[in-house]
Parts: structure tokens; C-alpha cells; sequence
């Protein structure tokens, strides 16, 4: 049986800078998920990052462009400062 699997599209900017999102666990999922408003929200965009496999690149990108909103790399805003002042 062939399975198709159904990927979200996205724009040539988004491939040429982060070509592993292609394969992220986010994909297909709500964008306003990741810029929570709620702990619950935020628990569930981490909930999400647990089973991507490119975790560490996403975390990667956004630690190098100091991304300051959202989840990202399965950490959040907060954590990613901690990192970034380690």
C-alpha cells in the first residue's frame, strides 16, 4: 500500500534559510501554537518539539538569530536566554 504523505508548503525564502523544516514536526501544525498565549499552549507547541527530528537544528537557527519569540528547538523563550547568556 502506498501512504502518501502530505507536507505543508513552504515559500523558497523559508527553504533557503531553513532547508531542515521541510522535516520538522510543526509543519503541519497551527503557527499560533508556537507563539503561545497560554502555558498551556506553550505546553503543547513542547509537547510537539519532543518527537521532531530536527530539533537541534531549529534550536541551532534560533539561538544564531537570536530568535526572542516562541518555541523554537523545544525551548522557550525564557530558556533560550539562559542559553544564550551561558
Amino acid at each position: 500500500m502506498n501512504e502518501t504523505i502530505e507536507m505543508a508548503p513552504f515559500d523558497a525564502p523559508v527553504l533557503e534559510e531553513r532547508p531542515w523544516a521541510v522535516f520538522s514536526a510543526c509543519r503541519s501544525a497551527d503557527p499560533s501554537l508556537f507563539f503561545a498565549a497560554t502555558r498551556d499552549d506553550e505546553r503543547a507547541a513542547l509537547k510537539i518539539c519532543g518527537t521532531c527530528t530536527v530539533r537541534e537544528q531549529c534550536l541551532g537557527f534560533a539561538l544564531e538569530t537570536r530568535e526572542r519569540f516562541g518555541v523554537w528547538g523545544g525551548t522557550t523563550e525564557r530558556q533560550r536566554k539562559r542559553l544564550l547568556r551561558a
